[in-house]
């Protein structure tokens, strides 16, 4: 006889869980009223994130009356780490996610699933769209919230205004095209972001925020900086190419002018001293264009984000390659100094002005070690982890 599968629901919600004792049974309970009104094809998979107070037995309680719900452990603590692990056992076509401790109403759910039948792939709930009361959320966090959203709009020309909302829907074939890393709160950042890049089509929609019950897990200035850190990184252009740029030109067309004339400023004149800014200009805003691709180099290897400009780049740009451009360079610093040197001899020791050549030659053995030594450190963020 044919082996009988059980059908999968529609829906999985998602509840990560972690010490909400005097949340979890009410938003069990919503969550019932919700499937039961709109008569949801649904699962509830908790995610116990190493609760160590009465949610365990809140849950265990659950189970024998809830047919629906299913409860899994996920024993290294993080708010990614949680999610990643639910999404392994939820079924359901599509996949709405939602914090346990009672800010969010489960009787969103109808909303997010009518928004995500439009064609959305990724609907995220709006929790400014509604006033929300300070007893819900502080002003510094508020504040925190405004300022990065505005950078990953910025960076990343998403129109979502709320960024790092936890009330969202997502449908199973959308959750398979992007790779999810990150362990704390930044996930909720990191879906967005790559959602955004692989051409995912995504949409807002207005939410209530409750006051929360119980201690709040969200560290403001830890989980901030980790949240603008993960920006940051995912956008190396901004942070760390551009500026370097910058610098990189600018110290080589002051050196450029400084070494060939002497530069005359509300009449003052400028003679070799400004060449040691000129050359510090030049190195700094050399390593940052490296740092760019350090963090991008990261962030593809490491972080499942795609870049076909990085994968091209390897290609044409080795060690070897690096290699010899920064051997070239500090050997022709090296000559720079050889000629000082034995102009030095061949005027008998006597004195030497050669100091704008001498800043030269530095630049250039400094700039041929960065070179070298910069590729090494780009190889070994190459290589990709099994």
């Amino acid at each position: 006889m044919p082996e009988n599968k059980q059908k999968s629901p529609k829906i999985s919600i998602v509840l990560p869980c972690k010490n909400e004792e005097l949340a979890l049974q009410r938003c069990l309970d919503e969550i019932k009223g919700v499937i039961a009104k709109d008569n949801l094809d649904a699962e509830v998979i908790v995610v116990d994130n190493g609760s160590t107070d009465g949610s365990r037995k809140i849950l265990g309680e659950n189970l024998r009356t809830f047919s629906k719900l299913k409860i899994i452990n996920e024993s290294n603590e993080g708010y990614g780490l949680a999610y990643l692990k639910g999404f392994e056992t939820a079924r359901g076509e599509y996949i709405f996610m939602a914090d346990a401790d009672g800010t969010y109403s489960f009787k969103d759910i109808p909303k997010f699933l009518e928004e995500i039948k439009k064609g959305n792939d990724l609907v995220v709930g709006n929790r400014f769209a509604s006033s929300i009361s300070r007893e819900s959320m502080s002003f510094l966090r508020k504040a925190g919230n405004a300022i990065l959203s505005l950078i990953t709009r910025l960076l990343f020309k998403i129109k979502i205004k709320d960024i790092h909302s936890g009330a969202r829907m997502i449908t199973r074939q959308a959750l398979s095209q992007i790779t999810l890393y990150t362990a704390g709160m930044e996930f909720a950042s990191e879906m967005i972001i790559k959602a955004k890049r692989r051409g995912l089509k995504i949409s807002e929609l207005s939410v209530s925020y409750r006051p929360r019950f119980g201690e709040s897990k969200l560290r403001a200035f830890r989980d901030g900086w980790r949240h603008l850190r993960f920006l940051l990184l995912y956008s190396p252009i901004f942070l760390f190419l551009f500026p370097g740029l910058f610098l990189f030109l600018a110290g080589v067309s002051s050196m450029a002018l400084l070494y060939f004339s002497n530069i005359q400023i509300l009449g003052l004149e400028f003679y070799f001293h400004p060449m040691f800014l000129s050359s510090l200009l030049i190195l700094v805003g050399y390593q940052l264009v490296f740092f760019a691709g350090f963090a991008k180099v990261y962030a593809v290897t490491h972080l499942g984000d795609e870049d076909r400009l990085v994968s091209n780049l390897f290609k044409y740009i080795t060690i070897e390659k690096a290699g010899v451009l920064g051997i070239v360079c500090a050997g022709l610093g090296g000559l720079i100094f050889l000629f000082i040197f034995w102009k030095w001899v061949s005027t008998g020791f006597g004195s030497l002005d050669e100091i704008k050549s001498s800043i030269v030659a530095m630049t250039f053995v400094v700039f041929g070690v960065e070179t070298i030594f910069s590729a090494f450190m780009l190889s070994m963020l190459g290589i990709k982890e099994r």
